[in-house]
């Protein structure tokens, strides 16, 4: 075993220490929640037990911690996050959230270019929330025409026809969350703001 993985593995019993005492919990709490026993906590903490991951698993579980966390392992790999933008319908979208299923979140970058007839609205299963960047935005909404400046934000269910463009011929740049299941974003008000202000 090498120097490095010596000294990782040394500071583990202080860290578990300190972890535990900043909860304030007890080593009797402890052993209730992971099933290890006092004793064996005890000695992971003051340095006489090794840490293995039979024994790391529960503690992290128990602490809601990743793994890495509790041993202090190095960080490693790129920490840079690939993103692969997909075309549609002449638009550009950067898919912001990996994570499969439930809401989407995307950076939407409409291309400025000369008026040109535009497709018929869209409809889909879902529900949309929207943020404007930087441009103009068009939203075609039902009936309704409207145009949203940079600042400016729209959530509206996506069964009901819908069309996203230029206000103006130029660029628009905007953040979009997307739920396949048709749930509202739910944005909590401030507290300190006085009933009734917008």
């Amino acid at each position: 075993m090498d120097r490095e993985t010596n000294d990782v593995l040394d500071a583990v019993g202080p860290r578990l220490r300190a972890l535990r005492r900043h909860r304030g919990l007890t080593l009797a709490d402890l052993a209730t929640t992971t099933g290890v026993s006092e004793s064996t906590l005890s000695r992971l903490e003051s340095g006489q037990r090794r840490a293995t991951l039979e024994l790391l698993l529960p503690l992290a579980r128990a602490y809601n911690v990743p793994l890495d966390d509790l041993v202090g392992a190095p960080r490693t790999g790129d920490p840079r996050i690939h993103l692969k933008p997909m075309k549609r319908f002449g638009m550009t979208f950067v898919p912001l959230s990996r994570r499969p299923g439930g809401v989407q979140a995307f950076k939407m970058i409409i291309p400025g270019r000369p008026k040109t007839p535009e497709p018929p609205p869209q409809t889909h299963d879902g529900f949309e929330w929207l943020y404007v960047l930087n441009g103009h935005l068009r939203l075609v909404l039902g009936d309704r025409d409207l145009t949203l400046p940079p600042g400016q934000a729209a959530e509206f269910d996506t069964s009901v026809p819908h069309r996203l463009s230029s206000a103006d011929g130029c660029a628009v740049e905007l953040l979009i969350l997307f739920d396949p299941q048709g749930m509202r974003t739910h944005i909590h008000a401030d507290p300190h703001r006085p009933a009734g202000e917008s």
